[in-house]
């Protein structure tokens, strides 16, 4: 289209505007020349996934995979358990362990709950490593 038509001047604003919310053009870079430079590689780092990974959540990219299908993790109050859910700008800050979640602050999970009702009971937790003569 031409650079005055004004369907191009309305719908390259709005992919303009929406690559920004997602974080995936810089602000600096408003022009839809920079769009057409645009790799997957950018597309896939606004995945919840990697920005678990890389926010220090996770140990791996698949211990993030296995947390986010889990519930353990929220986006602002949210509890979202798809890994390719595309993280906007703005909601980044919010990402973090949910409040139900073990690792949140929430209820222990089953081997904690059943160790803990084993140590009231005195029966005590037995270390594998030491072996009696």
């Amino acid at each position: 289209l031409e650079d005055k038509d004004p369907k191009r001047l309305f719908e390259g604003e709005a992919i303009l505007r929406r690559l920004i919310r997602l974080g995936v053009l810089d602000e600096e870079k408003q022009d839809l020349n920079y769009v057409l430079g645009l790799k997957v590689e950018d597309f896939l780092e606004r995945r919840l996934q990697t920005l678990v990974f890389k926010l220090g959540l996770a140990r791996s990219i698949h211990h993030a995979r296995v947390l986010i299908r889990q519930r353990h993790i929220r986006v602002r109050k949210q509890v979202v358990n798809i890994p390719s859910f595309v993280v906007r700008l703005d909601s980044q800050k919010h990402i973090d362990f949910s409040l139900t979640s073990p690792y949140g602050g929430g209820r222990p999970g089953r081997v904690k709950r059943k160790n803990s009702k084993k140590v009231k009971s005195g029966g005590g937790v037995e270390d594998e490593g030491e072996e009696s003569d």
